[in-house]
């Protein structure tokens, strides 16, 4: 299989429904935006993460994949054949656990934190924002655009990428810069 198909050269993708769209469309766009955050999350594992982070971060990309899928199956053709694109409230109280285990280890907040410190915790800062980005994207589809579980999983997601920021430049020694 050829890594090129020459099909989009006019502007236009395929959904999953085979529906042909403009790459343009506020639907492609949310799922460009979701392979955006994907990639800047391997960006911050190959930065260098401890492994409990590191296999969080990796589950958050295969989730990320799921996500991209639905998006791109407005229709739910392929969602009902295909488990592994599941994004359901299991995978948000997963993320709710992670955050809670990493805030255990940090101090609270008390102001706004500047985004950087280690490589690893400045990428996560960047995947975070990108995260909110992807968000809304999300939310410019609409109520009923989405499940309400995937709006919820992508809302609970730079929540946790914030945690695993601040998190990762604690045990890196990286302080904390308050606004």
């Amino acid at each position: 299989m050829k890594i090129y198909t020459r099909t989009g050269d006019a502007g236009e993708t395929s959904l999953l429904d085979g529906r042909r769209v403009s790459k343009s469309d506020l639907r492609v766009d949310a799922y460009g935006e979701v392979d955006e955050l994907n990639a800047a999350i391997g960006v911050a594992l190959a930065s260098g993460v401890e492994a409990d982070i590191a296999a969080m971060l990796e589950s958050v990309g295969r989730d990320l994949f799921a996500v991209g899928g639905r998006l791109a199956d407005p229709n739910h053709k392929v969602a009902a054949r295909v488990g592994k694109t599941a994004v359901s409230a299991a995978e948000v109280a997963r993320l709710e656990q992670w955050i809670d285990r990493l805030e255990a280890e940090l101090p609270p907040l008390r102001r706004f934190i500047l985004p950087g410190g280690s490589p690893a915790g400045a990428a996560l800062h960047m995947a975070r924002t990108i995260c909110r980005r992807a968000e809304r994207r999300i939310a410019a589809l609409g109520p009923d655009g989405v499940e309400a579980d995937l709006r919820a999983y992508v809302n609970r997601l730079s929540d946790f990428l914030f945690v695993a920021a601040r998190a990762v430049n604690r045990r890196a020694g990286a302080p904390e810069l308050e606004w």
